[in-house]
């Protein structure tokens, strides 16, 4: 096998093509010094003299050259490296050198704009997948998670980054149709999503984004809107009746005197009586319309719980203590979604004939549950439990538990009910994210 020459650098031949534009006159010089009638020490002399000059003018060719060579593949280097500070100079319309500086400079400027734009944009992007209350994941061409945002690592919880979507049992959102309702069951709770998926391409390669909307937290949102509006209507026209006839109905009984027909008083006593009764039903519902926003602030859950559990006196209550946890909610109104969890607790304890009703708490990765069991019956159907007005007290509003779950809601979380299994009573599940 032959062995192949190495070939000659671009300044080795820039130093030759110098050294032979030059040697045709370095010839003659030579020839007519050393033909002529000169002195050997004038020929030694000229002839070292020319020799130098030449070599030492192709090297000076050679280097003029090379050096803004040199400086244009650091430029390009630089910019290669995402580093556009670093500038040309000699930017001369009118010169070949000049103008080359001035197009790398200009594409320098050019990029370093489109640098900041897409970091920007990236930046941007990253805090509304942070923010929005929506999963998204990106499955690569191996079915491998490469994208997801906090609501995803919220919803599926666990390692994402890197798992199969057949380890998250999640391969079925891959196929069939791209838009549809789907059932996931997670953290054992089933609960229905909106499914949206497309195909993208990220660093050249496949992928496929999957968007889930949690399809029941919406129509619950539009259900408690729905009420707020029928409360404030109704607790308006009813209000504005009320007042005058509970008026008008102690006037007149009042005006009757001392001896006053028994059925007429008495009659004008349940009007009045009813009015008062009437407009603090009305008052109690209008706090479903009206409540406000939380205000957050650190609060210890243990604290919580143990000063919340001091004012129920009806039965015993035991505290299943978790480990020290603080989350960011507002105080007063976890006072009052854990004061009517309890009030339920202990009333259906009562009614069973007696027993102890049980809180505790738990820290998972994301989240805390908050847990209140008690003794009761348990509940057979609880599709109607978080309705407005339905109630299966006597004397309830039904109200307590539409306002503790919006409450909840509210701070980010989930309130669910649910039996326990083989044992007697019901367990009120609050869910809280750390």
């Amino acid at each position: 096998m032959k062995r192949r020459r190495p070939r000659l650098t671009y300044e080795g031949r820039i130093f030759l093509y110098t050294l032979a534009a030059g040697a045709p006159a370095v010839v003659v010089a030579l020839v007519l010094l050393w033909t002529g009638n000169f002195t050997a020490k004038v020929e030694w002399t000229f002839s070292v003299v020319s020799l130098v000059a030449w070599l030492g003018f192709a090297a000076a060719v050679r280097e003029r050259v090379m050096r803004p060579l040199q400086t244009l593949a650091n430029l390009l280097a630089a910019l290669r490296e995402d580093d556009f500070s670093i500038r040309g100079r000699a930017e001369r319309p009118d010169d070949s050198l000049g103008a080359a500086m001035a197009e790398i400079n200009a594409l320098g400027a050019t990029l370093r704009e489109q640098r900041l734009g897409a970091i920007d944009a990236a930046n941007l992007l990253a805090k509304v997948m942070a923010a929005i209350d929506v999963a998204i994941l990106g499955f690569d061409d191996e079915h491998k998670v490469r994208v997801l945002n906090r609501a995803s690592e919220r919803l599926i919880g666990g390692r994402l980054f890197g798992a199969t979507a057949e380890e998250l049992e999640l391969a079925e959102l891959l196929v069939g149709e791209p838009t549809r309702i789907v059932e996931l069951e997670r953290r054992g709770e089933r609960r229905q999503y909106s499914l949206r998926r497309a195909e993208a391409r990220i660093a050249g390669r496949p992928h496929t984004l999957i968007v889930l909307t949690d399809v029941q937290r919406a129509l619950r949102q539009e259900e408690q809107s729905a009420w707020q509006r029928l409360v404030r209507v109704l607790g308006h026209e009813i209000n504005n009746s009320l007042t005058p006839i509970q008026s008008i109905a102690g006037s007149l009984r009042t005006a009757l005197g001392p001896s006053p027909d028994e059925d007429l008083a008495r009659g004008l006593a349940v009007i009045e009586r009813r009015a008062e009764a009437l407009g603090r039903f009305m008052g109690a519902y209008a706090r479903l319309a009206g409540l406000p926003r939380p205000k957050l602030g650190p609060v210890d859950v243990g604290g919580w719980i143990r000063r919340t559990v001091e004012l129920e006196k009806r039965v015993p209550i035991e505290i299943a203590a978790g480990p020290t946890i603080t989350v960011s909610a507002d105080g007063d109104q976890l006072d009052q979604l854990l004061i009517n969890l309890l009030r339920n607790a202990a009333e259906a304890t009562m009614e069973s004939g007696g027993g102890a009703v049980t809180v505790g708490w738990t820290v998972l990765d994301d989240h805390v549950d908050i847990l209140v069991e008690d003794e009761g019956p348990g509940v057979a159907e609880t599709a109607n439990l978080f309705v407005p007005f339905f109630t299966t007290k006597p004397s309830g509003s039904g109200i307590g538990l539409v306002l503790s779950r919006q409450i909840t809601e509210a701070h980010g979380g989930r309130l669910t009910l649910e039996g326990r299994g083989a044992k007697r009573g019901c367990r009120a599940r609050i869910r809280l994210p750390r």
